[in-house]
Parts: C-alpha cells; structure tokens; sequence
C-alpha cells in the first residue's frame, strides 16, 4: 500500500466500495455468528458465517436457487426471501448456532425490505437474531397479499398480468407461502 506523508491509497475493498470495514469490526468483535444476506436481481442468498483470522468460514448457505429446486418459481421478491430466511435458520439450527447477528453489508437498512424478510424467515425458523419488530415485514407482505392485490388491478390489463406473472399463478401465492413454509420446517 502506497504511503506518503500527503497521500495515502485506502484499502482495495473500500476503494471498489465492497466492503465497510468500522462496520465489519463492530460485528466481529461481538463474536457471534453473522447472518451474511445478499441480493441480487435475480438471486437471494444468506450465509451463516464465523470469524477466522485466515478467512471467514461459512457454516450454512442457502439460495433461492435452492429454492426453485423444491419447486418455489418466484425468485426474486418478499415471499422468497422469507422462505430463504426459514432454510438458512433450519440449516443453522443443524449445526448448534442458536444466535447470530445480521451482517446486510453496503446495502440501505430499508422498513419492510428483503433483507429483514430473510431475518423475520430466520427468527420464525428459531435463530435468535437481534432486530426491531418495526422493521420487519408485515404478516400480508410475508404472505405475498401484496402480490396478489397487484394482480387484481392488472386484470384488466391481459398483456400486463401475463409479462408480469408468467412463469406463476398470484391468485394462490399466499397458499404456495404456507405450503413452502411447512415443507421447510419439516412438518
């Protein structure tokens, strides 16, 4: 690393803006397991990570794409990210970790977003995870009521309703979320 008495060059990651470091350290020093939730436009995915010197190890991952495996066809919205909340959670609770902390890296701290969708999935699975009730999604967003209100006023809209929901049926999207939800907890 470049150093002179006028300039110093940060760290690579902070440069690429990949990684907030006074962050990263404050969870860390809480030696918990981090709950690791990342987004993409197409994917979701969650890790339960522990701290090594020599590199972070990855104790339990999921992904939407697993999900899709067991039959979920919606990838990308509130619905998936609870039921990626309660795998990661089950998969966490397999190998002893009852607690972690959340780790949603550069991304806004948003009311009602995907990445609190993963923790309310997370905590309903029984992983203790530090969080304000108020910033969590509601039970109908969860539930994808939402989804299923927005197809209602798109069926006027025929070429609308189908470029929207063509590879799923929103009429039981709450239905598919409790059925998903009792195959994930293994009931």
């Amino acid at each position: 690393m470049a150093k002179n008495k006028n300039f110093t060059v940060r760290l690579r990651r902070k440069r690429q803006k990949r990684t907030d470091y006074r962050a990263r350290k404050l969870l860390i020093l809480s030696n918990k397991p981090r709950l690791v939730v990342r987004k993409s436009l197409k994917n979701i995915s969650a890790q339960i990570v522990l701290y090594n010197p020599q590199g972070d190890k990855i104790v339990a991952a999921a992904s939407t794409k697993e999900l899709k495996k067991l039959g979920w066809n919606n990838v990308n919205n509130i619905p998936t990210a609870y039921l990626l909340g309660i795998m990661i959670g089950n998969k966490a609770q397999k190998h002893n970790i009852k607690e972690a902390v959340l780790d949603h890296g550069l991304y806004p701290s948003t009311k009602g977003s995907k990445i609190y969708a993963v923790v309310k999935g997370a905590v309903d699975a029984g992983l203790k995870v530090p969080h304000s009730k108020d910033i969590l999604p509601s039970e109908e967003r969860v539930h994808g009521i939402h989804i299923i209100n927005h197809a209602t006023l798109l069926k006027n809209h025929p070429e609308k309703l189908k470029k929207h929901f063509s590879k799923s049926n929103p009429e039981d999207m709450n239905k598919k979320v409790n059925e998903m939800k009792l195959k994930l907890m293994g009931k």
